[in-house]
């Protein structure tokens, strides 16, 4: 993506919508359990408001950024949870804040990046269009965990468009973090999107092969539900397993969310 502008609007698309989520949220409601065991939906914004920080310190202070990289690898089974946790003790007022001002930042920290600039990160280095794409990917991720919490719907929309294409460019990370060798041949993924326009990746004639819901997809990748409970067909053997793994975030793997209790 030549233009990192389309994403980055939609990042901040998709902050402003998960921000009338909470911006007038009870203390009670803030202090709601959030599918992520342990976490509140305090946690959630907290976690969003230092990743964000992470990313901005990323793009605009890289030696900066790898003393941070250096404390995770120092931590790595605790690192994120302290600093959801660390956040989430804050004033809710104040919290609020913190993120709106982190994410407003690192907004035009990656509007006027250097044409070209490639960041450090968690996983490879990225370009401003996939640094956005990757906050976007998990600002919805977590905007899903505080509407369940609260009882509410997150309808999807076409922004959903950069998390599967994430999910899709992320197929041999997902392999890689597993002690996986990534398959050689590309796949082919058809999905149909909210509106119900069809998004493709891959080549046509690929043997492998993924279709189903878009939106089932990204849940998948971003590990918000189990594959048993999802919309989705593999055809071939690689593509079969690689619906096990998917993940579009950097890091370990996943535990990922158990299936849904069968009501019977």
């Amino acid at each position: 993506m030549a233009d990192p502008t389309p994403v980055i609007d939609d990042l901040r698309a998709e902050s402003d919508e998960l921000d009338q989520l909470v911006a007038e949220l009870s203390p009670d409601q803030w202090a709601l359990s959030t599918p992520a065991p342990g976490w509140t939906v305090a946690h959630q914004i907290a976690h969003l408001a230092w990743t964000d920080r992470s990313a901005l310190l990323s793009v605009t202070d890289a030696d900066g950024f790898r003393t941070l990289v250096e404390k995770a690898l120092a931590a790595p089974d605790s690192f994120v949870d302290e600093g959801a946790e660390e956040g989430a003790q804050l004033p809710t007022a104040e919290l609020l804040a913190s993120w709106r001002t982190g994410r407003t930042a690192l907004d035009r920290a990656l509007r006027t990046a250097p044409p070209g600039a490639r960041f450090p990160w968690y996983g490879p280095p990225m370009s401003a269009a996939s640094m956005a794409t990757a906050r976007l990917m998990e600002t919805w991720a977590h905007a899903l965990d505080v509407a369940d919490a609260l009882g509410v719907a997150y309808p999807p929309t076409d922004r959903l468009r950069h998390v599967a294409r994430l999910g899709v460019r992320t197929r041999d990370f997902a392999y890689t973090v597993h002690g996986r060798t990534p398959p050689a041949d590309e796949f082919r993924v058809e999905l149909t999107a909210p509106d119900g326009e069809m998004w493709t990746f891959g080549p046509e004639d690929a043997r492998q092969r993924v279709t189903g819901s878009a939106l089932d997809f990204c849940l998948l990748v971003t590990q918000r539900a189990h594959r048993a409970d999802l919309a989705l067909t593999a055809v071939g053997p690689d593509a079969d397993s690689w619906l096990d793994i998917a993940q579009a975030f950097a890091g370990p793997p996943g535990t990922g969310r158990p299936p849904k209790e069968d009501p019977a």
